[in-house]
């Protein structure tokens, strides 16, 4: 139940993916004829799997990871803030090592639920495959191999939003809207990442953009609870 979540005990998180090389023609050929055979019943009519490719950051295998978010709540003198930390950069594996450290560091120390929107369909098996085909080990939250339900320590605001319903995808965008909560889409969004990266070369634009996502999604689950949301002036951003 909502009123047992509790958001200091939560680590909010939101990445940012882009495909693996700018170009379809910078693939191994082994790869171009494997992403044909991937995307052949979802490119229209006679599209060539080149023109697809824009949008293989979606998939953990032909995609990296650019950018992890992460957010944590806290009260300091009666008052509710929040801190973002941001692992960005070209070197995937150098991002990922970071984050898992800081992810087996903070789990040592208590234990906290990851949260995410859709999180448990893209977010959460996204950072997992991509550690292990980093040659990463997984930490424990996100080693979820063999775990109950129960015992699995994920958020999902979109699940939560479902309330059984799977019917339909509900964005974080709209959910922001409907609950008049600032939007993190007043710069880009998730579709002009590949150009921001690739073509504008602007990462920090991205890491802001991702940072945004974050603040938004622990707002939705304050919104959700009933409480207050967080000034944007007690919220503090470091970057790795």
């Amino acid at each position: 139940m909502l009123k047992n979540i509790k958001p200091e005990d939560i680590l909010f998180i939101d990445i940012e993916t882009v495909p693996a090389s700018e170009k379809f023609e910078d693939l191994p050929e082994k790869m171009q004829e494997l992403w044909a055979k991937k995307t052949v019943f979802l490119r229209k009519n006679d599209e060539e799997p080149s023109a697809y490719y824009p949008r293989a950051g979606i998939y953990a295998e032909f995609g990296k990871i650019i950018c992890i978010s992460a957010g944590i709540l806290f009260e300091e003198n009666g008052v509710r803030k929040m801190k973002i930390r941001s692992y960005a950069g070209k070197n995937e594996h150098e991002l990922l090592l970071n984050f898992r450290n800081m992810l087996s560091d903070y789990t040592t120390k208590r234990r906290i639920e990851l949260c995410a929107h859709n999180g448990k369909e893209f977010d959460f098996p996204y950072i997992a495959r991509r550690m292990l085909i980093n040659g990463i080990q997984l930490p424990e939250p996100l080693d979820v191999a063999g775990k109950k339900p129960w015992e699995v320590p994920f958020i999902d605001t979109l699940e939560l939003w479902r309330f059984g319903d799977y019917k339909q995808y509900t964005s974080l965008n709209l959910l922001t809207q409907i609950f008049n909560i600032p939007t993190p889409k007043d710069d880009i969004d998730g579709s002009m990442v590949y150009a921001v990266y690739y073509k504008e070369n602007d990462l920090q634009r991205i890491v802001r953009y991702c940072e945004k996502d974050v603040l938004a999604l622990a707002q939705l689950l304050m919104r959700y609870k009933g409480e207050p949301l967080v000034d944007p002036a007690n919220v503090s951003f470091s970057e790795i």
